[in-house]
């Protein structure tokens, strides 16, 4: 059996999709950024964030968050609006084997006027 590394969990494609992509391990701790996540994040260092802690660059009430998505194997999603760009954060608990892993945030850019469809 294969040990459990960054390179048999992130797929190659993910590198250059062009919406962010952060991995954690199940300490906060990063293990992977994706091209546009290490952009994203370039005057906080980029890809020299990986490595370092979550909550060494988050306040008290998202360091919460971040507990309690590990603690629980949760999901928060929310919007949010930058400078005129606004994004849609989908954060997650990971799962290896059934036991929590870390967490996954995505973070895509929404076009200014995007559709809303009803299905049903």
């Amino acid at each position: 059996m294969n040990p459990l590394t960054i390179e048999n969990v992130i797929p190659d494609w993910a590198k250059e999709l062009p919406v962010s992509i952060t991995v954690t391990d199940r300490d906060a701790n990063i293990l992977y950024m994706n091209d546009k996540a290490a952009a994203t994040f370039t005057k906080y260092g980029g890809e020299a964030l990986i490595g370092n802690s979550l909550f060494d660059c988050h306040n008290a009430s998202s360091a919460a968050i971040i507990r309690q998505l590990l603690e629980n194997g949760s999901t928060n999603v929310y919007t949010i609006e930058k400078q005129g760009i606004r994004k849609l954060i989908w954060q997650s608990a990971w799962f290896s084997k059934g036991a929590i892993g870390g967490l996954v945030e995505i973070s895509i850019v929404l076009p200014e006027n995007m559709p809303h469809h009803i299905r049903g």
